[in-house]
């Protein structure tokens, strides 16, 4: 986000810390310095008038100009960026894009009056949670309430009054880490709203890099850790492993185990972690995606096989070049049939008794750049993910023998989700005859299809924690 209001040109590329020296001018040929704006913006201010030419140091806050994304990020929300509304009233001002640090100050950008002429002209602006003032006074201008939240501004003159709304601040005075205040502009007979976004910026997560230019090129053991979750299948849990270690030797391999009894699973880059014995399916995953130290997370079940069409570069390639957080692959049975699950879902408005929740089998659209892939809201269990994303999330640990959708409900509004059929893993035959099922595969199916009741409370947090009535689906 490099350019403010139109024609103002020079782009700011000044980031944390103070966030640098980026002075541009005063007011045209006023070569002087500013060196202002209290503590927090560093010398930023490149002020306006003329031919606006002056890079202004000032944009989200307090801390520069386009900070876009920080480092580990992967592309600006429109909802960040600075727009000013135009003069439909006569007032103009920033329709959003400000931002400031608590308790710390920044320029407003984009305020000004387009009326008519008359014998004087007056402004005013207020807030709850700050104070206005401004860092340069303009001669023949009368302010009144500089330092308030009640702040007024006056003159005969409209330049001298539009050139001293370019240097109008605002000051966060109650603490709150992220939150936002609604500033009041008015003038006579007319009255608009705008937001000021108050928060620290977002804390850098940074990763290994994947030591290519994308395709085949990734390194993907720096870049993705393998996890999945376990109870009494260690022959389905060797087979799924010693498969990963054929194409990719030495990507770690995250298990959580609550069996009753747990082998040891030999070999490197497994990490084995145990629980409780019947802890469960979602505690499970809890747990195994909170010791991913990489910048992805492979979900896979422990009964799935990786063949040469399971190419985690694909998925690799997906999430670091669109704006995706998690993208399905597809799972293919013994059969040959091959299902990617993928769910549209929409939650209904129910009133005061709660909501309903809509899941549909299909896709929203397509994804720009990757024909085989589309964009959707829920997947099949094989997925790859942003690891903080899927942690912002988290899975209910409660839900431990019965759940897989509660997920994406949960992530509805905070994922970005999509699905690409040609990434396939195998699943390993579930076709056992009952006579020939071993000890451990009737005891894995008394606690895997339990007669308790597992599913009655899978409703219970649908109604009490996601607030449904009623649930629909094809």
């Amino acid at each position: 986000m490099g350019e403010l209001w139109g024609s103002y040109g020079a782009t700011m590329g000044l980031l944390w810390g103070c966030y640098g020296a980026a002075m541009g001018q005063l007011w045209g040929s006023y070569g002087d310095a500013m060196g202002m704006l209290w503590g927090c913006y560093g010398d930023a201010m490149g002020m306006l008038w003329g031919s606006y030419g002056a890079a202004m140091g000032m944009l989200w806050g307090c801390y520069g100009a386009a900070m876009g994304q920080l480092w580990g990020s992967y592309g600006d929300s429109p909802a960040d960026r600075l727009l000013i509304a135009p003069a439909n009233s006569p007032l103009e001002y920033p329709v959003q894009g400000v931002e400031v640090r608590p308790l710390q100050t920044v320029l407003v950008p984009g305020l000004s009056l387009q009326a008519a002429p008359r014998e004087s002209y007056e402004v005013s602006l207020s807030a709850s949670m700050g104070t206005l003032t401004v860092a340069a006074a303009v001669d023949g201008v009368t302010l009144r309430g500089e330092g308030q939240s009640q702040f007024s501004i006056s003159s005969p003159s409209l330049d001298h009054l539009n050139r001293q709304l370019q240097f109008v601040t605002y000051t966060s005075t109650v603490y709150h880490p992220s939150t936002a205040d609604i500033v009041q502009f008015r003038t006579q007979g007319h009255e608009a709203s705008f937001t000021i976004r108050i928060r620290h910026p977002p804390a850098p997560r940074l990763y290994g890099d994947s030591d290519g230019d994308g395709g085949d090129s990734y390194n993907i053991s720096a870049l993705v850790t393998v996890a999945t979750k376990t109870f009494l299948r260690y022959e389905k849990l060797r087979a799924l492993i010693s498969s990963i270690r054929r194409f990719y030797p030495t990507v770690t391999v995250v298990v959580a185990d609550d069996s009753p009894r747990p082998e040891p699973l030999h070999g490197a880059h497994i990490e084995h972690y145990l629980m409780p014995f019947g802890k469960g399916w979602f505690a499970g995953r809890n747990l195994a995606v909170s010791q991913v130290t990489t910048k992805y997370v492979l979900w896979v079940d422990d009964d799935f096989i990786f063949t040469p069409r399971t190419r985690l570069e694909k998925l690799v390639d997906v999430l670091e070049k669109t704006s995706l957080d998690l993208v399905g692959g597809a799972v293919r049975e013994l059969s040959g049939f091959t299902t990617s699950y993928r769910q549209r879902l929409r939650l209904l408005s129910g009133g005061s008794s709660g909501d309903c929740l809509r899941s549909q089998p299909g896709f929203h659209h397509r994804l720009l750049g990757f024909p085989s892939c589309v964009v959707t809201d829920g997947v099949v269990n094989f997925f790859m993910a942003r690891t903080d994303k899927v942690r912002e999330v988290g899975f209910d640990p409660r839900l431990r023998r019965v759940a897989h959708l509660e997920f994406f409900l949960d992530a509805l509004g905070l994922l970005h989700v999509g699905s690409c059929e040609d990434v396939v893993v195998d699943h390993a035959s579930k076709l056992s005859l009952p006579w020939r099922r071993s000890e451990r595969e009737r005891l894995y199916l008394h606690y895997r299809y339990p007669r308790d009741n597992s599913r009655g409370l899978r409703y219970r947090i649908l109604y009490y924690k996601n607030r449904l009535q009623c649930m629909a689906g094809n």
